[in-house]
């Protein structure tokens, strides 16, 4: 862990009123700073009663929506609150793989140098009813990810359709990493 930085405080209040275990790990993202962190949980460090104390272990640049913020199908905007890593894809792709509706249709070097969905998927899913769950603000039916872009120079500023962009150098080892139902909190 590299430092003791604050884990942000709604997190444990949703895992709380949603019954819902914090997992080992926990990727935030914050929509203000256009930064990402992955913090570990330290069982040591807490008693039973309590939300489990964590480290950070990373930071990261990301660029989230262009549209600004909200839930809404259809806004292309980035959604707020808890959701969990649903699914993974693109396992096992080189770098600069590119993707349509979750299928490879070629790679970066091969005349997609700007595509927008490159490297790896890891497809979200809400977990709060009637904020990012269910309904017409549901993050998994909007395909909302956290992936990689051909348009890195982008990251650190809002250029996304909806999704959490990710440098090729930070998604790939972190696509190995975390493991299918991390918690993701995604905040202002």
């Amino acid at each position: 862990m590299i430092s003791s930085a604050r884990l942000p405080g709604g997190v444990s209040l949703a895992c709380r009123k949603q019954g819902i275990v914090p997992t080992r790990y926990l990727f935030t993202v914050e929509i203000t700073t256009q930064s990402a962190r992955l913090f570990e949980r330290n069982p040591a460090a807490c008693p039973e009663s309590s939300f489990p104390a964590y480290g950070l272990t990373k930071e990261y640049r990301c660029s989230t929506s262009r549209f600004g913020i909200g839930s809404v199908a259809g806004s292309n905007c980035t959604p707020l609150g808890l959701h969990r890593i649903a699914e993974k894809i693109g396992g096992g792709w080189p770098v600069g793989t590119v993707f349509k509706s979750r299928q490879v249709i070629g790679f970066t070097w091969q005349g997609l140098p700007l595509a927008s969905i490159t490297h790896r998927i890891m497809w979200l899913e809400g977990l709060e009813p009637g904020l990012n769950r269910g309904g017409n603000v549901d993050t998994h039916d909007r395909y909302v990810y956290i992936h990689g872009t051909g348009d890195e120079p982008s990251l650190g500023r809002p250029a996304s359709h909806g999704c959490i962009h990710l440098a090729a150098n930070d998604l790939m080892p972190l696509y190995d990493f975390l493991p299918s139902g991390t918690l993701v909190w995604i905040q202002r």
